[in-house]
């Protein structure tokens, strides 16, 4: 319904009917892309989403490995303390005041850190589960031939996670993307706001024209979309690869 009324003029379009458009408006589109600003809000949810799932992921990696592979007390504690994450809904008023202590609050930085620290606990339950899978003598045999802690991360682990971290990597992209509460609350300059920002500021000033509403929906949806269909293969059997020990 959405995608067939965004090519409708403004009075078929606010019918929100399922009936092929009279005249296609194609011009619909170029005006959203003019009136709402996507084109920035575009470049800043590519910056948001690249860098927090690159960060997050990575990192979120190299501590699931630490915690796999030494599972001291003080491991096992920091490990069930980051999954407290996945069962705790975000407290913004809080996270606010953290940021603005550290003057953080309205920049690029804060909204950045804000979805990485969002991302890991997820990420570190999925990667954690994983490495426990990969034998331990494939550490060994890597420091037997000379790897430091960091060649062996990079070149012998991180290859063989590449499923797992593909899959957390387009699952933390899209949920970023598609996140409208972090970016409410952690900004109020409009040239910070992401494409979904962007959208609710151009659904505040054009109630009426939902030929244009749908329009920025669909514009908002297709790069979330197109991630899916490029990485779909990778998710089910990412998610699942370390379910199951040989």
């Amino acid at each position: 319904m959405v995608l067939i009324n965004s090519f409708k003029p403004k009075a078929e379009a606010s019918r929100m009917s399922l009936a092929l458009p009279t005249k296609w408006m194609f011009n619909n589109y170029t005006e959203v892309i003019e009136k709402g600003k996507l084109i920035q809000g575009f470049f800043n949810s590519l910056e948001y989403a690249a860098i927090a799932t690159l960060v997050g992921v990575i990192g979120a990696a190299m501590a699931a490995y630490v915690m796999s592979r030494r599972r001291t007390k003080l491991n096992n504690f920091l490990y069930y303390f980051v999954l407290c994450g996945l069962f705790f809904p975000v407290n913004y008023v809080t996270l606010v005041k953290v940021l603005s202590t550290f003057r953080l609050n309205d920049t690029r930085v804060g909204i950045i850190l804000a979805f990485t620290s969002a991302m890991i606990p997820f990420c570190v339950f999925t990667i954690y589960s994983f490495v426990s899978t990969v034998p331990v003598e494939l550490d060994e045999a890597a420091v037997i031939d000379g790897a430091g802690p960091v060649t062996l991360f990079f070149k012998i682990i991180m290859p063989m996670l590449k499923p797992t971290l593909v899959t957390c990597f387009i699952l933390q992209f899209m949920g970023v993307w598609s996140d409208f509460l972090t970016p409410l609350y952690l900004s109020s300059k409009s040239r910070l706001f992401p494409m979904t920002m962007a959208v609710y500021q151009f659904f505040g000033k054009n109630t009426n024209y939902w030929n244009y509403i749908f329009a920025d929906i669909v514009l908002t949806c297709i790069p979330v979309i197109i991630v899916y269909l490029l990485g779909q293969k990778y998710i089910i059997g990412g998610l699942t690869s370390g379910a199951v020990k040989e």
